[in-house]
């Protein structure tokens, strides 16, 4: 972002003619272009980018535009309040059915409204804490660990004798026996016994804590109790230890529930109490807004940039993802060039989202230029980059490179290379093959967890094939696989193009309530979208209820789709802009026309209607 400033090229003379009082915040300039601006940003204040010469460069084009956004001290919480470009139009870009799976769930949230655990253990610093200790000793296996066993083998609600016993049989707890033990149980999700654990050790006084502890237990209180219990624990956290750690697990968690208000609240916070706010910390702000409000990633980085806080790769990450999603591939090309100005290096999980951008957007060239530089020279030796590249070859139709891909993984595979080829081949039609690998997979590792039933079922989904898609569902559910988004999604999506949509409606409201999950926003927005093709007013406004319930405010492409089912069933929506304004949301450009064609007291509309 900076280092653009301090690097020399023709255009600098150009800018310094017209540089205007206040400077360019570039990373928000990529962000906020729009090819209709381009003449007009050239004559505006910035330079224009040269590409940096790497050994192996990505493929990017050259152009770029601005559209300049205030900084200011705090934010609002009108999300949306300027939802007026393609990005509101294009908002949340396509469902997960639609796009090729990242397979490492540290993409935290690139192509998902979940965020991961990976999350708030890199807001504690749980990893580095695990590094330290590590260091110190071998690396254990979880079966050398007598502690985890004894946990995992515990009753939920009894940590703490199982401790006890622990303890009463000779065994001493050292710290990295803690970080190890804690970390385990997060991976597995058992955030109670992960808590209790903690809370055992400050009530025992077994160690002195320090904020990283702190921090743990907040993140944990949070995911177990809620982050309003979260916040409340924090109070009871000595001073000298309620830092930016303990203050940014508690925004990350805020994020991770999308509650825009409480996350703005926890980071303005932290800035009025004067900590010095670390880039992850302005991450969770991105991906926030990422999410609910692209209009406002502009301030953040302005706000970066006063406060010279330099991005970092998953910085990048997130910008690359929300210009390509936005089919704005010319500014995504310039984050990257910008990205690598900074002296950082796109990595594989950027290469393959530009891929997977370029191929949605029709550039297959730029494509399969990019998927030749992930694989390298030699795919055998660079067999990390198979996962990624198969299903992006499956989606633009390359037959035979996904035949040859997986003949390098198919004598000894990896579960992850496995759920890529499943999505390639099914993408490819190759429904049979699909199912040849699922089912084998059984044969290595007898059982599985539900996101590799939901890789098939997403296949069956997106061919329609339903009776086969209802039958994994029911072996789904007889094998104990957790029922999570995911197949949620996949279920919906099966039911809805198989033009059972009360059904569809019905197994959302169930498997939501009897499961305790959020279904995804795309989720609510494919069955909204399907009553409001039907022209059904009563159902979308009672799912257009159910989605606010839910935490999904501030978001314009709900009441775009809530104001179709009104123009199809050619019903007046009464009060519908009052609505908006009540939500602090204001019109895009196709919620604007949508308003005009469905007003009642539209004069040019009813003689239209007169016409017609």
């Amino acid at each position: 972002m900076w280092a653009l400033r301090r690097a020399g090229n023709p255009l600098r003379v150009r800018a310094r003619q017209v540089l205007s009082a206040r400077g360019c915040a570039n990373l928000e300039v990529l962000l906020n272009a729009d090819a209709k601006n381009v003449e007009e940003h050239h004559e505006g204040n910035c330079q224009k980018l040269d590409c940096c010469h790497q050994p192996k460069p990505l493929v990017f084009q050259s152009s770029f535009s601005s559209d300049q956004f205030m900084w200011s001290r705090g934010f609002s919480s009108q999300a949306g309040a300027s939802s007026g470009d393609k990005q509101d139009e294009l908002e949340e870009g396509f469902s997960d059915l639609e796009v090729p799976p990242e397979a490492d769930k540290k993409d935290l949230g690139l192509t998902s409204d979940e965020s991961s655990d990976e999350d708030t253990i890199d807001a504690i610093g749980l990893s580095e804490v695990e590094a330290d200790a590590k260091s110190e000793e071998p690396i254990k296996k979880a079966s050398q660990s007598t502690l985890l066993k004894a946990l995992l083998e515990s009753p939920k609600v009894d940590v703490a004798g199982a401790v006890k016993k622990w303890l009463n049989n000779g065994n001493t707890l050292d710290r990295s026996e803690l970080v190890y033990v804690i970390l385990s149980l997060r991976k597995r999700s058992l955030y109670i016994k992960a808590l209790q654990l903690l809370e055992y050790v400050q009530e025992s006084k077994l160690f002195d804590l320090g904020e990283r502890d702190y921090a743990s237990r907040v993140d944990l209180v949070a995911k177990v109790h809620g982050i309003y219990k979260a916040e409340k624990y924090i109070e009871n956290v000595p001073a000298s230890h309620r830092s930016e750690v303990v203050y940014r697990t508690l925004l990350a968690n805020c994020v991770a529930i999308a509650n825009v208000k409480k996350a703005e609240q926890v980071f303005n916070k932290m800035k009025d109490l004067g900590f010095p706010i670390s880039v992850f910390s302005y991450n969770q702000l991105l991906l926030l807004y990422k999410r609910v409000d692209k209009k406002k990633l502009g301030d953040v980085l302005t706000m970066m940039e006063k406060e010279n806080v330099k991005p970092s790769l998953f910085t990048y990450k997130l910008l690359v993802d929300t210009k390509g999603a936005a089919r704005d591939i010319e500014d995504m090309e310039k984050v990257i060039q910008t990205m690598q100005a900074d002296g950082i290096e796109p990595d594989i999980l950027i290469q393959a989202t530009v891929a997977r951008h370029y191929i949605f957007g029709g550039h297959h060239e730029k494509a399969e230029a990019i998927l030749g530089q992930i694989e390298g020279d030699d795919i055998i030796e660079n067999r990390s980059a198979c996962k990624f590249v198969l299903p992006l070859y499956g989606f633009l139709g390359k037959h035979d490179d996904v035949e040859r891909i997986w003949k390098v993984c198919e004598a000894n595979p990896r579960m992850d290379e496995c759920m890529s080829a499943i999505e390639a081949f099914g993408k490819l039609g190759e429904v049979e093959k699909s199912e040849e690998i699922f089912e084998s997979m059984f044969k290595t590792w007898k059982t599985l967890s539900s996101k590799y039933y939901n890789a098939m079922l997403r296949v069956y989904a997106n061919k329609n094939l339903f009776d086969k898609g209802k039958e994994l569902a029911k072996r789904m559910g007889d094998d104990g696989c957790r029922i999570g988004t995911s197949t949620l999604d996949s279920l919906v999506k099966l039911y809805l193009d198989a033009g059972e949509v009360e059904k569809a409606d019905s197994i959302l409201h169930k498997l939501s309530y009897k499961n305790k999950i959020r279904p995804l926003y795309t989720t609510y927005l494919m069955l909204l979208g399907s009553y409001s093709k039907k022209g059904d007013i009563h159902n979308a406004e009672k799912l257009f209820s159910k989605v606010r319930q839910m935490g999904y405010t501030g978001r314009i492409r709900q009441y775009q789709l809530l104001l179709e089912a009104y123009l199809n069933a050619k019903a007046p929506p009464y009060g519908f802009r009052e609505r908006m304004k009540a939500d602090d949301i204001f019109p895009n450009r196709a919620v604007a026309s949508l308003l005009a064609a469905t007003d009642p007291f539209n004069r040019k509309n009813a003689m239209s209607e007169l016409l017609d």
